[in-house]
């Protein structure tokens, strides 16, 4: 389909969006999207209407172009083109804003940097962020600097990170956590020192265990990793319980950067002992490998941090690929609670603000970060979904995505030319649900992720007297659901945690 609209004319591209039925109208609009050729995206152009299409065409439109394996400045031209000084629904605004940031990191990565289109999306970008006037707004800018990479934004976001409100600040850490190691300088360690340990001010414990945890996983100094396992136990009982399962789980990764440093660490008694590493929470964090080649390693991992009264505060389950040094970030879903305790009348702790209450979800596929997702915020709107809950999972994500679009000519000695081509799609639909019953005091989560993989690979070899195909194609689906169940009624608190992975057809 793709191949056919690369070659369309503009007018059979827009008859086309034009006649689509409305089931088919979204794949219509990712495939000309991935074709990128100039008449499909003034056809794109044309058709989409961001004062009136529904919301979700044009945040399939806008994903569809994050996603875009080898985006072209004409992509981001015609993206800022359809954000520049229009009202839009916040939702798409949010959408547009983490599709700028992928587009423009991907052009850098081409070394395409210097394009005035790239410098406009950059500049569209920090004008949002310094115009920003609400918490939520602030953060959504902040985590499309995080998909950009770019490394002279990391001034900003350190400035974020440390005087931010803590909204703000866990999405200026967010977008750090986004960097390779290299761009972690001794600055950006400087900066999450006086977070941890707050040398000017006090931070939520979450802020302060991502500021852990960028020390801990580049590089870290031996002075670094003591002094975090020194501190830990003044963050309270499930903080220090999380952070030191953390480390553990650190030493028995292989792959880990700072292994042997914290293996090293680990031979002094007076931090590897009973008394500091005994589990007294119910917070865990777990990592391991799922498969493991010579040139790929793909890992799971889960962390799950909760209050001193029980709740849940956070999980985050990731899906990791580690190939030649680079990680690539296949999924990541991260859902937050807060201010539940003020639910069963508990404070928070001495220095910390008390939270609004608010319960949301943000997700990382393919290293691009998504918009976030908020399921309620504030009691009266919790009230209202409790009473007028449909039961049905919010979508984070679905549809189609072309992660692989390759073209190449090789002359061979003979004189002859082989041409060789590869595509691989990826259609993904991902959903989630958090379901709070006062009555009964349970919190119920699920995260279902399904997704099928089709390759098409392809070597001509065209001369007048030989003419050969070697064609392969490849298939693969699979879906993943993960839920978790926890009971505040009694003491301890029940909780049960589930991870099915359905059977892999593949053809």
């Amino acid at each position: 389909f793709i191949q056919m609209l690369r070659g369309a004319k503009k007018r059979e591209v827009l008859q086309l969006l034009k006649r689509a039925p409305e089931e088919m109208l979204p794949f219509v609009v990712e495939a000309a999207v991935v074709a990128q050729s100039v008449p499909a995206l003034a056809a794109l152009s044309d058709f989409l209407d961001f004062s009136k299409e529904p919301k979700s065409l044009l945040e399939t439109f806008l994903y569809a172009t994050a996603f875009s394996p080898r985006p072209s400045k004409e992509l981001l031209h015609l993206v800022l083109d359809k954000l520049d000084g229009k009202q839009l629904a916040p939702e798409v605004r949010d959408t547009g804003m983490v599709a700028l940031g992928s587009l423009v990191g991907k052009l850098c990565q081409q070394h395409l940097c210097g394009l005035q289109e790239v410098e406009r999306g950059v500049e569209t970008i920090l004008a949002g962020l310094r115009r920003a006037k609400e918490e939520h707004e602030a953060a959504t800018h902040l985590l499309a600097l995080g998909n950009a990479l770019l490394p002279d934004t990391i001034p900003t976001l350190l400035q974020w990170a440390e005087e931010g409100p803590t909204t703000v600040a866990a999405a200026a850490m967010a977008a750090l956590r986004q960097f390779p190691s290299q761009h972690i300088s001794s600055e950006v360690k400087r900066a999450m020192r006086r977070i941890f340990h707050e040398k000017r001010k006090s931070y939520e414990k979450t802020c302060r265990l991502a500021a852990a945890e960028i020390l801990l996983d580049n590089e870290p100094l031996p002075m670094d990793v003591i002094n975090i396992l020194l501190a830990a136990h003044r963050l309270g009982t499930e903080a220090a319980t999380f952070l030191l399962l953390k480390v553990q789980s650190s030493l028995r990764a292989e792959h880990h950067p700072a292994r042997q440093i914290m293996k090293d660490v680990m031979r002094d008694p007076r931090i590897n002992n009973y008394n500091h590493f005994s589990k007294a929470g119910v917070s865990s964090s777990f990592s391991g490998p799922l498969t493991a080649t010579e040139d790929l390693l793909s890992t799971f991992g889960l962390d799950l941090l909760f209050l001193e009264g029980g709740f849940l505060r956070k999980s985050v389950s990731d899906f990791s690929l580690l190939s030649h040094g680079r990680r690539l970030r296949a999924a990541q879903v991260t859902i937050e609670a807060q201010g539940m305790e003020s639910m069963l009348g508990e404070n928070a702790s001495e220095g910390e603000e008390g939270p609004e209450l608010m319960a949301g979800m943000s997700a990382i596929f393919f290293d691009v970060q998504l918009r976030p997702i908020v399921f309620f915020q504030g009691y009266t709107d919790l009230m209202a979904k409790v009473l007028l809950s449909s039961g049905e999972p919010t979508s984070v994500v679905k549809g189609n995505l072309l992660l692989m679009d390759h073209h190449q000519v090789i002359p061979l000695q003979s004189g002859i030319q082989a041409v060789v081509k590869l595509q691989g799609g990826l259609g993904l639909d991902i959903s989630a649900n958090v379901d709070v019953n006062i009555w009964e005091q349970e919190l119920k989560t699920s995260v279902n992720a399904r997704g099928s993989l089709a390759i098409d690979f392809q070597a001509e070899l065209d001369a007048p007297f030989l003419q050969t195909t070697l064609r392969s194609q490849t298939e693969a689906e699979t879906s993943i659901h993960f839920d978790t169940n926890l009971r505040f009624s009694s003491s301890p608190v029940l909780m049960c945690l589930q991870l099915r992975e359905e059977q892999v057809p593949y053809r």
